[in-house]
């Protein structure tokens, strides 16, 4: 019977490469198989009204053929398949497929009702595809019948470095020949530190590697109250001179140091009660260079500070704020000098830090 063979290769083509078997089908081999099987279609169509449905055994297996690719895929793709679209896909082959099927049986058994249905069946695809398409009554399956990969938006990777801050200023009036110009002028820093320029002057300046003229870091320019920061994990240990390029003058020096374990200060156990010998802070005195940290332990069952200042005033320059027992605070010491510190709680615990 005509148009059956076409009819059959194109709904093989067009089962496996809208079920997902054959991932090699490209959008074009899609449209191809499709094609295909509705060219066939028409002839078939065309053959059966022309001399009835044909009884031959090529027919019978040809049929048989047919139905056993379209129910076989037809559970596959219903089954197993992931699309979203398998239903819509079934459902447009079945809206084609029925009416064809009674408008050929009708044709043979019932001829002069054919043309009044045909027109029905007309009259209602028309209908069904301007709600579809223009009125949006349906979803519309996507433009190729199957999932489309979706771009998942993965997080911006956060580039602000990380660590324990060692401020340096620009100091104000610097830019003027002969003044001090950066605070401090040769700062000592451990690898794993975020170095910290602040611009305290009211003009621009930068932070240019003097050695390379900006190959290693440069800022740009620094606008007033501005402040530019550099991960020392980025860089070597070593001594790195730097200047400012719109005055050369000004000229540092930072020296980027191993990283060291921070120095342990222990708040020991009935710290918080005030009796002769007992140990506030373990050691109460100690000495260490620009650039260490200090890390103090709570080993006491009680709340405690690590607060700068002496008793009861604090100074600002760092509090622990409520340490419970077993936390930990660490500090570095960025600037010489000496530091006295308490416990806000028990402002009879005080201890010192003195810094080289």
């Amino acid at each position: 019977m005509p148009g059956m063979g076409l009819t059959a290769i194109g709904l093989a083509g067009l089962v496996l490469s809208y079920a997902g078997i054959a991932h090699t089908f490209i959008d074009g081999m899609h449209a191809l198989t499709g094609l295909t099987m509705f060219v066939g279609l028409i002839f078939l169509a065309a053959g059966i009204l022309d001399g009835g449905v044909s009884t031959s055994n090529r027919a019978k297996a040809t049929t048989l053929v047919i139905l056993s690719i379209a129910l076989g895929f037809g559970m596959y793709s219903m089954v197993l398949n992931t699309s979203n679209y398998t239903v819509t896909i079934a459902g447009i082959l079945m809206a084609i497929a029925f009416p064809a099927i009674i408008i050929a049986y009708l044709s043979m058994k019932h001829p002069t009702v054919v043309k009044p249905i045909g027109a029905i069946v007309s009259m209602a695809a028309a209908t069904g595809i301007i709600m579809w398409v223009s009125f949006g009554i349906f979803a519309a399956p996507d433009t190729y019948m199957i999932p489309q990969q979706v771009d998942v938006e993965e997080p911006e990777e956060d580039l602000t470095p990380s660590g324990p801050i060692f401020a340096i200023e620009i100091l104000a009036e610097s830019a003027q020949e002969g003044n001090p110009d950066y605070e401090p002028d040769r700062a000592v820093v451990q690898q794993g530190h975020v170095v910290e320029w602040t611009n305290a002057d009211t003009v621009a300046h930068t932070v240019t590697s003097a050695v390379d003229f900006g190959e290693t870091f440069d800022s740009s320019l620094i606008n007033a109250g501005e402040v530019y920061t550099l991960d020392t994990n980025e860089y070597e240990v070593g001594e790195y001179e730097y200047l400012c390029i719109v005055h050369p003058w000004m000229v540092a020096t930072l020296v980027i140091e191993a990283a060291k374990e921070p120095i342990k200060v222990t708040i020991p156990e009935g710290a918080a009660i005030p009796e002769d010998g007992q140990i506030y802070y373990d050691p109460e005195i100690l000495d260490i260079t620009v650039g260490t940290t200090v890390a103090w332990d709570n080993a006491d069952t009680t709340v405690h500070t690590v607060t700068s200042g002496i008793a009861p005033e604090a100074d600002g320059i760092f509090d622990s704020e409520m340490m419970s027992a077993g936390d930990i605070f660490e500090y570095t010491f960025t600037d010489a000098g000496t530091f006295d510190y308490f416990c806000t709680f028990h402002p009879w615990m005080v201890g010192t830090v003195n810094v080289e």
